[in-house]
Parts: C-alpha cells; structure tokens; sequence
C-alpha cells in the first residue's frame, strides 16, 4: 500500500477528522515549533551560569547559542528535500526525537563538548521544523483563511519564548544552567504523540514522498555549511587583536558563498546527456543515457519575483535585528542593570504574552490591509523601541524599560503572521516548498550574524568605555553606555529594512511576469 492510500495518508486523515483535520495538523506543528522556538531562545538566560561553571570566556560559551544557529540556518534548506524524499510524517517525528534527545544529553553533560554537541542536534532539528508550518498553510488553508492559521499558529509559537524565559529564569537560579535543557522535553513528547494521530505521510496538497526524487545536493549544502562557519567564525576574529585572520575568513565566505549561488544555478539548467567516452557498441547506449541530476538546494527562480526578494531582504535584516536583540537584552538586564535571571523572566512575561495576542489579533485583520503594510508598521515600532533604549537610567525606575519591550514586542506581533504571506504570494505553488525554506534560512543566517555582531558592538564599545570608568573609579558590573550603543545600531539595522518592506507592497500584477 502506498503513502497516498495508507492509513496515515492525507485523504484517510481527511475522511477521519473531516474539515477539522487541518486546524489538527496546525496544532500538532505548532506544539514542534515551539520545541524548536524554545531550544533557540531560552539559553540566553542561562549563559552567565554555563560561563562560570565551565570557566570559559562569554565568546567561547557565546557557540551555545551561535552553533545552534549555524546548524539550523543550513539545515532549513534540506527541508523540501527531506519532505520528498521521506514525507511529512517521518521527518517531523525524527526531528522530536533529536529534540528530545538533545534536551536529555544536553542537561546530563558534564563536559562542555558534549553540551555543544546536543545543541547542535538540537539545531539540526529545528531548522528542518521551521520551514513546515508556513507550506501547510499556504497550501492547506485557503486565501481567505490564512491570515487567521497564520495568527493562530503564531500566537502559540511565541507562547514558548514568552513563557520560556520566565521559567527558565526561575530554575537557573533554583537549578542551576542543567534544567533549561529539560524544558524542551514535555513539548517534543507532546509533539511527537500529536504527529502519530494528524500528520500526514502525504503533504498537504496532495504531494506524497517519492524514494526516487532526485539525490540530495551534497555539494551545496557543504558550501552552505562551510561557508556559513566561516562567516561566523571570522566575525567572532574581528573581537580579537590580530583582524588578518578574520578577514581571511570573511573573504573565504564570501567566496564560498559565490561558488554556491554559481553551482545552484548550474543545478537548475536542463539535464544534459552522458558522453560517450568508448567507441563502437557501447558508445550508442551509453549516449541514450541520461545523467543522473540532483536538485539544487536552494532553488533560485524564487528570487526572480520580486515580493519574495525584498521579502527575504527584509526577512535578513529582520532575523538581525530580532535574534541580535533576544541575546542582548537578558545579558543588559543581567550585566548593564544587575538584575535576577528570575526577574528577568517574570518582568518579560507580560511582554510575551501580549506579543501572543497582538499576533492572534493582526491574523485575523491581515485581510484589511496588505501584509506589507503590516510588516513595515511592525519594523517601524522595533526600530522606535530599540532607539528609545538609551534613555533608560536605574536611577529613574524600570517602568520605562518594560514599556519599549512591550513597544517592541508589538512590533513583532505585526510582523511575524505578515512576512512570508507578503513575500510569497503570488508564487507557484510547486515553489513554496523552497521558497518556505530559503526565507527561513536567509532569516535565520541574519540571525546567526546578529548575535555575533551584537556582541562584536557590544564588546567593542563595552572596550571603549573600560579604561575611561577605571578613571573614574566605576565599580558598575557594565557600561550602560555600551549597551544603549548596541541598541541604537539594531534601531539602525531595523529602520534599514522598511526599505524593502515598501518593495513588497508593490501590486503582485507588476511581477506577474515574474
């Protein structure tokens, strides 16, 4: 029996559950994607801990959080090949089980590679996740329903960086760094008893896995790989003395980076046949024989409509900016203010939850005003909390402090059901699969990029200011001036991208052509 007649095949699902079956496998990938939302953003909290305990410098334990990232970004663009290949079902489930199990080792690891390891697993396993929401809800709601999927799936999403925080910062100092690992446990158990009762082995669209598609492109995802390291690595040289190293690397990456898009569009060229290296008998047969192709991994025809490249700009930019701004805040509030990670937690909490809300609410208004529109609101509020940090003192209370987050956090809840709406529609559906993908990675390689920017600035100002407050006999834990400075330049980086926000509010007639 194959996947498309099996009892776990979309249309059995769809005859058991009925109209309702969809709004289940929302569910069910949303409880995943809160694994994978949780695993990326609630170690920052527990960084200072894991630096004292493993005795290593910020930089060196910084990998925690940089590796996990780097491991996602890649593995977001094997996501349409994996559910080719091997379906929806499989992939999803082996993906809760690397959570899992990565939240088990990670927490019993006493040696800091082994941490790193399970992080990486960790990171391997949300990239693929990430991609699969957004294609079953281009594809298995229709138009006028998914601006309401989009709200509701991105309300729960952020549940897990809102809440997560919040405990997080409670059993670091009560448990110590080891129980922030277990917290992704119970979501992917969750996860996983959801997927053996609504996802399908067939994707949303009729589309079933096919054991013979073409062979992964191993070629592009090492390039991928290797280039993303060095990008990262070479930014992590620039906070040294000696800057040769990290140029070197940044121009290996860049580099790298070129030969990828070279070969991508090589990939993408019509199938060519063997030539004949013999003569005679053989030479007629081995001529007949096509070559055996493998698709690119990053297909580049998305980027010929124009909504999906500025969607991606902005995508880029905004994973800076908001990836930049997850690590730097609880490390200002810890360093710059002296503040509890447990109040830390509780304090971002209400924050969290109306950023869960204000998503619900702009998902199910989406349909009164362009999502590009939404999505330039959005940055244009990010941009004004970030700008406003400065003028927050101690001294004068922290009223102001939870204000802008919350300014901040309204901002995300206009962009996050918006973006990829905005940037992929009017694409062929036989594209959204990639084009899932590639926003996600190019979304997720800014943010790899910004936290190591962010600290780049951060360590660069806070070396500024150092010899000036030993003067001055400042017996602070931190320069608040190097932190407002930081924050000013995500305030930049984030204004920066209204610019292509407005591209995508361009009629999608005008790339129809496209």
């Amino acid at each position: 029996m194959t996947q498309a007649q099996g009892p776990h095949s979309l249309q059995a699902l769809q005859a058991r559950y009925g109209e309702r079956h969809r709004w289940l496998l929302l569910l069910s990938v949303m409880l995943g994607s809160m694994a994978a939302v949780m695993s990326s953003t609630i170690m920052n909290v527990a960084i200072p801990d894991m630096s004292q305990h493993f005795t290593l410098g910020q930089s060196r334990v910084q990998w925690v959080t940089s590796g996990f990232m780097v491991a996602m970004t890649v593995s977001m663009l094997t996501t349409p090949w994996l559910l080719s290949r091997y379906g929806y079902r499989r992939v999803y489930e082996v993906c809760m089980w690397l959570l899992l199990g990565g939240g088990v080792v990670g927490g019993l690891a006493n040696d800091f590679p082994l941490v790193m390891a399970a992080r990486v697993a960790e990171g391997l396993a949300a990239g693929v996740v990430q991609p699969i929401p957004a294609i079953i809800i281009l594809r298995a709601f229709a138009s006028e329903e998914q601006g309401r999927a989009s709200g509701l799936f991105g309300m729960g999403v952020v549940l897990a960086p809102a809440i997560g925080p919040s405990i997080g910062g409670v059993l670091v100092d009560v448990f110590g760094w080891r129980s922030i690992f277990f917290m992704v446990v119970p979501l992917a158990m969750v996860a996983l008893w959801l997927s053996r009762r609504y996802v399908p082995t067939s994707a949303p669209g009729g589309v079933q896995a096919d054991a013979d598609s073409p062979g992964l492109d191993w070629i592009g995802l090492a390039l991928a790989s290797v280039s993303t390291l060095m990008l990262l690595n070479g930014l992590v040289q620039l906070r040294g003395d000696d800057h040769t190293v990290a140029v070197v690397l940044l121009v290996l990456a860049g580099l790298g980076m070129a030969v990828f898009v070279v070969w991508q569009r090589h990939l993408l060229q019509p199938g060519r046949r063997v030539r004949s290296a013999t003569s005679g008998r053989k030479a007629k047969s081995l001529r007949q024989v096509p070559r055996v192709r493998r698709g690119p991994l990053m297909n580049l025809q998305v980027f010929g409509h124009r909504h999906f490249a500025m969607g991606a700009l902005v995508s880029f930019t905004y994973g800076i900016a908001l990836f930049g701004s997850t690590y730097l805040l609880p490390v200002y509030m810890q360093m710059g203010l002296g503040l509890s990670p447990s109040y830390i937690g509780a304090a971002l909490l209400p924050a969290g939850i109306l950023l869960a809300v204000t998503i619900a609410s702009v998902g199910r208004l989406s349909h009164r005003m362009p999502p590009a529109h939404w999505v330039s609101w959005g940055l244009a509020l990010l941009a004004l909390s970030f700008a406003l940090m400065p003028l927050i003192h101690p001294a004068a209370g922290l009223a102001l402090l939870w204000i802008l987050v919350i300014l901040g956090r309204i901002g995300l809840g206009f962009i996050l059901p918006s973006l990829n709406l905005g940037a992929m529609r009017g694409l062929p559906k036989d594209l959204i699969p990639q084009a899932s993908s590639v926003i996600g990675f190019v979304r997720m390689l800014g943010g790899a990029a910004g936290v190591s920017i962010c600290a780049i600035v951060l360590e660069w100002r806070l070396a500024v200011y150092a010899h000036a407050s030993s003067r001055l006999g400042s017996s602070g834990s931190a320069d608040l001036r190097a932190f407002n400075e930081t924050f000013v330049f995500l305030a930049t980086m984030t204004a920066l991208a209204l610019l292509a926000a407005w591209k995508m509010a361009e009629p999608v007639a005008a790339t129809a052509k496209d």
